[in-house]
């Protein structure tokens, strides 16, 4: 009866065991549950309201000196003396100390000046400190602004240059032993003309006032070819500057919220910046001033624009809060489109019917362009019906999608009507590349619309044509001075041309002055203009390889096409942190590539 007692005691002591050993097992797979639903919920969190929790940004004024001087009306000493001061780096603080300043003198008809490059295209103003001048009375000047030496040379009347969007001259009173800030514009180059002949000017000091947000830059590009790294930063640069307090077009001229324009912008800043609060507040103020039926900025295509640029706002931040607060417009807006569709699936949209300006007077290839537009609208209000489990919004805009893919224009070879063509897949890239896009590759690209060509080169596979097209196309501007992007462009424009950045020779041809169309003739031309930021947000996604598959950027694809690149790594921004990369091409064609991911991020190769 002992042994039997033993063994019954030890049986409840192993059974004990073994239930206290569930028990625990049990306890710490609710842990663990729990801990992966909390970080789930976290995630979530971060990424649905990921605009909600930063901080307004705060806007710097960064103070820069001259890089050189241009030219000056006078090199004999007489009436300009020490002018190379003013290239000194100051504090901006007038002192009693005069015996060190530049000085500028008025003569018997002679308006002495000075032109001053500042090294690079900033938005912002100018400041001056003075010394002490004679009479102590104020000295009257006159600044002008220009994104050119040509257009700093200019004056409004008589040219081409304009006041539009921003006043670039100004007439005003300077005092003595003090300073004066003025200004509020685009440019790069500023001259400074005294207007009082009778007097002389002891300048101190002249700064430009660099005004711009205090961002932190995100994303990066860098590979074996310094001209595609310095075009890759050329047009984050361009975009940066354009976000002022809303996303505007050019920060000298056409200082406006144009939603269309927005798109290669809104890309660029995905892949340079990730959010920022530019772009919901620019999309939001163009959505309370739109009453329907009324489009956007007066354009159907722009009121497209806007729900595409709305899915790939949702789609890289993750932020279905501010999708949904957006909802009931974009159906709206799908629906008066699907209104503007025949029976035989032909788009007859009213307003301006409007791609781009090289296209304007084509309207066969505006046509082209806009069908393809609706089919793209179309497919990311599927999307967005699907997300948000609305059967029936899902089923009624897959039928109108499948419509118009019944009429397939033809786009009189353009090249932006048919890029359009094959991003819509009404016609297969591989043949579009082939018919328009390779063929004289550098003709018939727009600023804007090269971002879709290049998109759709890329769905041909063609790579190595994009690439080289970005060199030749966006690197002409680069080769003529150029240190952001411009509005217009054309290759045609460098045969015998000076450049923008001094005096145009004799013999030679002034871009800025001769050259621009429609609303951009000559110095009214914006050299800072967003829309031409393709190439940066291109390069991040093609070369260096990441294209965003599911929302908050939790699903990726990295896919690099190296072109004839030895190597290149960057960066890439999302909600859930900064992806790393590095692909470097074998002796055998392959690619070895070495990848850091935050947390969350599944990749798909």
């Amino acid at each position: 009866m002992l042994l039997a007692a033993r063994k019954n005691k030890l049986e409840i002591k192993q059974q004990y065991t073994m239930h206290t050993m569930r028990l625990n097992l049990r306890i710490i797979t609710i842990v663990v549950l729990t801990f992966f639903v909390f970080i789930d919920f976290c995630n979530a969190q971060l990424t649905q309201n990921f605009s909600n929790t930063r901080k307004p940004d705060i806007f710097t004024r960064e103070y820069v000196t001259p890089l050189k001087i241009v030219w000056q009306s006078n090199t004999s000493g007489q009436f300009i003396i020490n002018s190379q001061k003013l290239l000194e780096a100051g504090n901006g603080q007038p002192d009693l100390l005069s015996d060190n300043l530049c000085v500028i003198k008025g003569g018997d008809k002679v308006n002495s000046a000075i032109l001053f490059d500042f090294g690079k295209e900033m938005h912002g103003g100018i400041q001056l400190v003075t010394g002490m001048c004679a009479g102590n009375s104020p000295i009257k000047v006159k600044i002008t602004l220009g994104e050119s030496v040509s257009e700093a040379m200019s004056k409004v009347e008589g040219s081409s240059a304009t006041n539009d969007h921003a006043i670039r001259e100004y007439e005003f009173s300077v005092p003595s032993l003090g300073s004066i800030e003025i200004g509020n514009s685009g440019f790069r180059f500023v001259k400074i003309e005294l207007l009082d002949q009778k007097r002389e000017l002891k300048l101190k000091e002249i700064r430009a006032i660099a005004v711009q947000r205090d961002i932190p830059w995100l994303g990066s590009f860098k590979s074996n070819d310094d001209r595609l790294n310095q075009i890759w930063q050329t047009g984050a640069y361009t975009v940066y500057l354009n976000m002022q307090n809303f996303l505007w077009d050019g920060i000298k001229r056409d200082r406006l919220v144009w939603i269309g324009d927005m798109h290669p912008e809104v890309m660029t800043i995905l892949s340079v910046f990730g959010y920022n609060e530019v772009v919901p507040k620019s999309l939001d103020l163009t959505r309370n001033i739109t009453k329907l039926p009324d489009y956007m900025n007066g354009i159907s295509s722009y009121s497209m624009w806007w729900i595409l640029i709305q899915y790939q706002w949702y789609l890289n931040n993750g932020d279905v809060k501010y999708l949904e607060k957006n909802m009931d417009y974009m159906y709206a807006t799908l629906d008066l489109l699907e209104k503007k569709i025949d029976a035989d699936g032909k788009e007859n949209l009213d307003g301006w019917r409007f791609l781009d300006w090289p296209t304007s007077p084509d309207s066969q290839a505006i046509h082209a362009g806009l069908q393809s537009m609706m089919i793209m609208t179309f497919d990311a209000g599927v999307k967005i019906a699907t997300l948000f489990n609305q059967k029936e919004k899902e089923i009624q805009y897959t039928s109108t999608k499948q419509l118009l893919k019944k009429h397939i224009p033809d786009p009189n070879q353009s090249k932006s009507a048919a890029a359009l063509l094959a991003l819509s897949q009404l016609e297969d890239a591989k043949k579009v590349n082939q018919d328009y896009l390779s063929v004289k590759p550098t003709e018939g690209i727009s600023t804007f619309y090269g971002y879709y060509v290049l998109q759709a080169r890329a769905m041909s596979g063609d790579y190595a044509g994009a690439i080289d097209l970005i060199r030749n196309y966006w690197g002409g501007m680069i080769d003529l001075g150029a240190t952001t992007f411009w509005e217009d462009f054309d290759l045609k424009w460098m045969e015998n041309a000076g450049r923008i950045d001094e005096i145009t020779p004799v013999g030679k041809v002034d871009v800025h002055a001769q050259y621009g169309a429609y609303c951009y003739k000559g110095l009214r031309n914006s050299f800072c203009h967003g829309w031409s930021s393709g190439p940066t947000a291109w390069l991040s996604q093609h070369v260096l390889g990441v294209t965003v598959l599911e929302a908050g950027c939790r699903k990726i694809r990295i896919e690099p096409h190296l072109g004839d690149l030895k190597w290149v790594e960057g960066t890439y921004p999302t909600p859930l942190g900064v992806i790393y990369l590095k692909h470097e091409k074998r002796n055998d064609g392959s690619i070895k590539s070495t990848i850091t991911l935050p947390k969350g991020i599944k990749v798909i190769r």
